[in-house]
């Protein structure tokens, strides 16, 4: 499997997962999204928890609130529908487990690589066939100390970028760096194992490739594309997708 060239990645806009229809399997070099409103009624609430695992189930029940449950359920159940129609299945008999860093995969042998990520009163969902791929959404209209999240966990070179910014405009630029930065650590695998502050990216609206630098391994930035995710006032998101093809195998 050799390296594409990264402007090969076709990544287009996120569709409605709750018209899901019947998808055929992403082409090579082509990144479905699907976003899926986390509000629904008790019907489409029990659909989805009836496409789960026992586990699962049981996991849903441990939240004590409501909301995170129930934004546990669509997501995941959507997860799963989404998957049983890319793989001419049954949703009920995918076996779906977490790697160590939380990172979801699919038992079994196929080629699809897929991520998700929910924040408050949204879903992301992102397939890419025989690519690592990750995803982050995160609702903007949440209070967040910006300014100290920032000198905390980013790079020198995004901090400098961000001190040149204030009010809104600094907080829509954190939000994409912060989105930009948690898409390429869980398209990595990798956890709290890979430092935020060990890569670079950009901080400008509407970068299609704004992974800018890593570290040790300069080369690795070839490696990888992250672009935004446009899914509407008040969200930001993005995602992050191998340049290069492999073979999907059990993840550690």
């Amino acid at each position: 499997m050799g390296i594409a060239s990264k402007a090969e990645i076709e990544i287009g806009e996120a569709w409605d997962a709750t018209s899901i229809g019947d998808p055929a399997s992403p082409a090579s070099g082509v990144v479905h999204l699907w976003r899926r409103v986390l509000h629904a009624s008790a019907a489409e609430l029990n659909s989805c928890y009836a496409l789960l695992s026992k586990e699962e189930k049981e996991r849903a029940l441990r939240f004590r609130r409501e909301r995170p449950r129930r934004d546990f359920v669509l997501t995941r159940g959507t997860l799963r529908w989404l998957l049983a129609r890319y793989l001419s299945t049954a949703a009920q008999d995918l076996s779906l487990h977490n790697t160590r860093n939380g990172k979801p995969f699919l038992e079994g042998e196929n080629d699809l690589c897929f991520n998700v990520s929910h924040t408050d009163g949204l879903a992301l969902l992102a397939f890419a066939k025989r690519r690592a791929i990750g995803v982050d959404v995160e609702n903007m209209g949440r209070e967040t100390e910006v300014e100290q999240l920032a000198e905390r966990f980013f790079s020198p070179t995004e901090r400098r970028a961000l001190r040149q910014l204030s009010g809104e405009k600094l907080k829509e630029a954190f939000f994409r760096c912060w989105t930009r930065k948690e898409a390429y650590i869980k398209a990595k695998g990798d956890g709290l194992a890979l430092p935020l502050d060990q890569f670079d990216v950009s901080i400008a609206a509407g970068d299609r490739d704004a992974l800018l630098a890593t570290r040790p391994d300069p080369a690795e930035s070839a490696r990888w594309t992250i672009s935004d995710v446009f899914l509407g006032p008040g969200y930001a998101a993005a995602v992050a997708v191998a340049a290069n093809e492999q073979n999907p195998s059990r993840p550690a």
